[in-house]
């Protein structure tokens, strides 16, 4: 199975940021439910940013160009006693909301001797999305309300001394961007809300037989291979236009790895080749999709209708 030649780096962020992983429980186009945390670890979660471990943070220096690896200068060792973040600088791009997909450049640091233990800046930017059930709430609490282009100190306590990361925001992503394209007939037309959201409107006669994906919106990124991690937001209805699902009510987007199984047959199928930035129809028939199971409330034999925007595949 390939991999993105920064999964090294993706994993480090995964790991030091918890952002959540791409599992799914089995053919579904919808995210696996999370576990319901314990007492203790929800008291945990929402701790950091305590104002000794802010004061640590705020004595390191950052210096270098946007869009260059820092260097990053402090006493050492640094410490914490838990997760805290502070702006190193503010940027000048669009405001970060709750809910966003960030595109993020970072480099971590050992907070005993400074040395370096990883960096994307010559592999490329990772994602991290802009949620407390998504990542660390002390830094989800910093980013919110910053604008792209910000650099922002984010450190952790380990065994040792703490791990520090300067992280960039590269760029933020709530929708599809790029260029209009036309449906074809026989294809559910698809709307979009104030903020991107997509309705569609069904359409009379037999649905198709065969696996049908329509860019409505053209993007410019990269095309989507097997084995890249990807995010999206989605909408799904039966062909009826009955709505069963959606990523935009539950405020984040949704990840997958692509070609390994992990959603129905028509998405593993329809997101290959597709660009980041697209935004495509799937209308994906019984056989690619759940067939004749019962799937709560999609019915067997349902012909299934989506609407989905690729923010990241890499």
């Amino acid at each position: 199975m390939r991999r993105s030649a920064t999964a090294t780096t993706a994993a480090a962020l995964a790991a030091l940021l918890l952002l959540v992983g791409c599992s799914s429980d089995g053919g579904d186009a919808e995210p696996a439910a999370s576990e319901t945390p314990t007492e203790s670890e929800s008291a945990g979660a929402e701790a950091g940013n305590a104002p000794e471990d802010v004061a640590a943070l705020e004595g390191v220096t950052v210096e270098g160009e946007a869009g260059a690896e820092p260097t990053l200068t402090f006493e050492q060792p640094l410490n914490v006693t838990d997760s805290a973040a502070v702006v190193a600088s503010p940027g000048d791009g669009d405001e970060i909301v709750e809910g966003q997909l960030l595109v993020v450049d970072f480099i971590q640091v050992n907070g005993e001797n400074g040395e370096v233990l990883d960096s994307t800046y010559e592999g490329g930017p990772q994602p991290l999305v802009v949620s407390d059930e998504m990542t660390v709430p002390a830094l989800n609490d910093v980013l919110v309300g910053q604008q792209v282009g910000a650099r922002v100190l984010f450190a952790s306590p380990t065994q040792a001394a703490a791990a520090i990361m300067a992280i960039e925001v590269v760029d933020a992503r709530s929708r599809a961007e790029g260029t209009a394209a036309e449906v074809p007939e026989g294809v559910p037309a698809v709307t979009l809300a104030e903020n991107g959201e997509p309705s569609i409107e069904p359409v009379d006669g037999e649905a198709p037989t065969e696996l049908v994906v329509a860019p409505t919106i053209e993007g410019e990124g990269k095309e989507v291979e097997e084995g890249d991690y990807v995010f999206v937001q989605y909408s799904g209805w039966l062909w009826d236009g009955t709505s069963f699902d959606s990523s935009w009510s539950r405020g984040t987007p949704f990840s997958l790895e692509a070609g390994a199984g992990q959603v129905i047959e028509g998405w593993d199928t329809g997101l290959l080749g597709q660009k980041v930035g697209s935004q495509v129809v799937m209308v994906i028939p019984p056989e690619l999709g759940y067939g004749d199971q019962d799937n709560g409330t999609i019915p067997p034999g349902s012909t299934l209708v989506f609407v989905v925007d690729i923010l990241y595949a890499g």
